[in-house]
């Protein structure tokens, strides 16, 4: 495969997976600041997705609308769903003659809802939520039609590979910045509603009902969204299907180059899975989700070197 179609593969499928974190949390997070306005700040979501910038904080202030209209339709945010829409729909045009043609008229059904200019209005007049899940909706079609049309291919493991390289990413980044805050203000960690949004922003609230009896536990939060195989948004859970797709991309002819990333995740993967919330908690939480976030860009670095050809 071309260094050029796997890359536009591995992009197209990490825009799709960023667009689908970004809805899911601006859902949960608006559902929040309706149930109490009270300490409820959109500060935490703007920089897991946009950096942190105080100036661009202070200019959205607290307004929900506001914080919406700016991570879905501006066209000046770089990371909004319509540029990121805009971008992944660039990235399966360069490979449209590899895909299917139902795949290819989803995500173009998918840009054409996102660009609509009433959907702005939309969000300014009518309920977000209701504007939100359609644009859900979109992802969800895209996933459907992904996973019953694509080919069992080279194409379809470096687009697997992105998608759980962003996700794993997405994980790290909400956990940090949303445990951070406990430091200075230890009563969260025994604020059940506090966690129950975190949980629910990233589909995990179900799951962890069904896992663990006495309650919501920072710990077990913790554990959750970071070692817990069952839960397909966990970072073990990504790091591990990172390695099963990247498998399936060994050849005879770039066997070195296989060789190194192959380390790079194994040696990722061994350092999640044999590490506890213990051993996590007395390393530090966040410096242990930054150096597992580090070794997760230096795999879509060498990706990017040796399979990419720096595309």
């Amino acid at each position: 495969m071309l260094s050029r179609v796997a890359a536009s593969f591995y992009w197209l499928s990490r825009y799709i997976e960023r667009s689908d974190g970004i809805l899911r949390m601006l859902k949960i997070n608006y559902n929040s600041s309706q149930d109490s306005t009270e300490g409820f700040n959109w500060a935490p979501v703007i920089r897991i997705f946009s950096g942190h910038d105080e100036e661009l904080e202070e200019r959205l202030g607290n307004d929900s609308r506001t914080v919406l209209r700016y991570m879905v339709t501006d066209k000046n945010n770089p990371n909004s769903i319509l540029n990121i829409i805009t971008f992944a729909r660039e990235n399966a045009r360069s490979v449209q003659e590899h895909i299917p043609k139902d795949l290819w008229q989803c995500l173009n059904e998918y840009y054409h809802t996102v660009k609509d200019p009433n959907l702005d209005i939309r969000l300014q007049r009518e309920d977000p939520i209701t504007v939100l899940d359609i644009v859900i909706k979109q992802v969800m079609l895209y996933y459907g039609t992904a996973e019953i049309t694509m080919e069992r291919g080279q194409g379809r493991s470096f687009m697997n590979i992105g998608k759980y390289l962003e996700r794993a990413i997405q994980s790290i980044d909400i956990l940090d910045i949303k445990y951070k805050p406990t430091t200075a203000n230890p009563t969260l960690l025994t604020d059940i509603t506090y966690w129950k949004h975190l949980l629910l922003s990233i589909g995990g609230y179900e799951l962890y009902l069904k896992t663990y009896r006495d309650g919501l536990e920072a710990q077990n939060v913790i554990e959750q969204i970071i070692l817990n195989n069952d839960f397909p948004r966990s970072v073990i859970y990504s790091v591990n299907n990172i390695q099963r797709y990247f498998e399936r991309l060994k050849n005879n002819s770039n066997v070195n180059d296989y060789r190194e990333i192959s380390f790079l995740i194994g040696k990722l993967q061994s350092s999640i899975k044999y590490s506890s919330v213990k051993s996590i908690t007395n390393q530090g939480l966040h410096q242990f989700l930054t150096l597992i976030k580090d070794d997760l860009y230096k795999i879509g670095n060498s990706l990017n070197e040796y399979y990419f050809a720096n595309s």
